[in-house]
């Protein structure tokens, strides 16, 4: 007799999920599936529409990292358009993306996941998120609120608003940035890059807490895919794919992204509207994927580059690289990985505001349609974004693909879950704080999915132990 454990739902942003794991006769767990049941539909929806709407359309596909998407559509514009981006147009778009990764990443640390590690794993549901934080840690959680702000008007002062933003288009950016913009921008990073110090100090000096967490929250041998330049440097808006292995070593390196096909296949299942990517070199026959799983994200993109080419950032990371052996490849670590992209973050920002060629008031190249097809790249906060176009000689959609970041981590966060689900189920009793762990091992990934957030008060789970009749044997209710 076998038993299942259903978490439905597990909510999301856009949608729904749920993880079902089964459980064999002595209550030891089988297997694990994480599924998600949304369907986004963008691909078929936006065909017919203009290839100059597409940032602003696929912008909606997320709240959170609107301006992933419109970086990602525009340099999918650029390519159609056949034009060179103005080099301060460049520095412009680079900018918001670092103020993305700034809010983005801060919502995950301070609001989302801190709260785990600062008030206990088994702390009561009804204080452990973000109001319980503000309670114990009031000073951490008001500079976490105002680094995520920070970031926000970063990405409203360039590209007009903070969420869904006009100013990021094909040939570059709308506006040219003020000097008045500039230093209220520079005047900002002293506070957000000492509240990234702070964060990363904390985080540190709790390490040794979680040894138990690290060991068993997503460490498995897997390649990791993210954005490279020539020079070693971390990249989050440009470049190159590399793909390296679990000990760092290259796999494939100098992909020219309009080739991903070549190197990224998809997979389908029949209990998940997402899709499940893989390396397809790894994959002869099309069907054992897990051969060919890899990572994306800050976890993969420090694991792909050798410096971060900023001063602190870099010192952050050779601490970080000791303590994970080298390369990081449990996913526990993609939050200490975060800590650090904020921060250079910051250091990378002032370095850009601080050069006079970012006021120049040449910002945008201008062209009609001149390819038929074209795929933008770009770095979203959770990892490597894919739009791929084709149009027809008006410049009309006739066929798209996305390949979401929280996609390409499908693979992972289901070995991750079964991974947790062996470590801490032990019977049919199954405890509150066993079903914290298994969330939090999927928001370890942050992906865009309501299973990354902290509910306040409770987070709405059913989960329910079933025999092989179907016979209700035990259940755990939240929310």
């Amino acid at each position: 007799m076998s038993n299942k454990v259903i978490i439905d739902p597990v909510t999301r942003i856009e949608g729904h999920a749920k993880i079902a794991i089964a459980l064999d006769e002595a209550g030891q767990v089988e297997t694990a599936r994480f599924s998600v049941t949304e369907f986004r539909g963008f691909e078929e929806f936006c065909k017919g529409r203009p290839v100059w709407e597409m940032p602003s359309l696929t912008a909606r596909t997320c709240g959170i990292c609107p301006v992933s998407h419109l970086l990602a559509s525009a340099k999918a514009g650029d390519a159609i358009m056949g034009v060179k981006i103005p080099s301060t147009g460049v520095k412009l778009r680079r900018l918001v993306n670092l103020g993305q990764i700034i809010q983005s990443h801060a919502l995950s640390f301070f609001h989302l996941s801190s709260p785990d590690m600062l008030l206990g794993w088994d702390a009561d549901p009804a204080v452990r998120n973000v109001f319980g934080l503000m309670g114990a840690e009031p000073e951490l959680a008001r500079r976490g609120i105002r680094l995520r702000g920070f970031g926000q008007g970063v990405i409203e002062a360039i590209a007009g608003r903070k969420v869904h933003s006009p100013g990021i288009v094909p040939g570059g950016i709308a506006d040219a940035m003020t000097t008045e913009t500039r230093e209220r921008l520079l005047a900002g990073l002293d506070e957000a890059q000492q509240t990234a110090e702070a964060a990363l100090e904390l985080f540190v000096g709790m390490l040794d807490k979680f040894e138990r967490e690290i060991g068993a929250f997503g460490l498995f041998p897997s390649l990791h895919l993210g954005l490279a330049n020539d020079d070693g440097l971390w990249e989050n808006y440009d470049g190159h794919l590399k793909f390296v292995d679990a000990a760092g070593n290259t796999v494939a390196d100098n992909i020219d992204p309009a080739d991903y096909r070549t190197y990224i296949g998809e997979s389908t299942r029949r209990d998940s509207y997402l899709k499940s990517p893989y390396f397809k070199p790894l994959v002869a026959d099309g069907e054992n994927v897990n051969a060919g799983i890899y990572r994306v994200g800050p976890l993969a993109r420090l694991n792909v580059c050798k410096t971060m080419g900023a001063p602190l950032a870099d010192e952050a990371l050779l601490a970080y690289r000791e303590m994970a052996g080298g390369t990081a490849n449990s996913s526990f670590f993609y939050h200490y990985a975060r800590l650090i992209e904020i921060l250079a973050s910051t250091e990378l920002m002032r370095a850009l505001l601080e050069d006079d060629a970012i006021l120049d008031p040449m910002v945008r190249a201008t062209a009609g349609i001149n390819h038929r097809h074209a795929v933008g790249v770009s770095e979203a906060p959770r990892g490597t974004l894919f739009h791929e176009y084709h149009v027809d000689q008006n410049g009309l959609l006739e066929e798209m693909n996305m390949i979401i970041a929280t996609g390409q981590n499908n693979l992972p966060m289901n070995a991750t879950v079964l991974q947790i689900a062996k470590e801490w189920i032990d019977g049919h009793d199954i405890p509150e704080p066993v079903l914290n762990r298994i969330e939090a091992g999927i928001r370890a990934y942050d992906p865009c999915l309501s299973c990354s957030t902290h509910a306040v008060g409770k987070m709405p789970l059913d989960v329910s132990l079933h025999d092989h009749e179907g016979t209700l044997v035990s259940s755990v209710q939240r929310g």
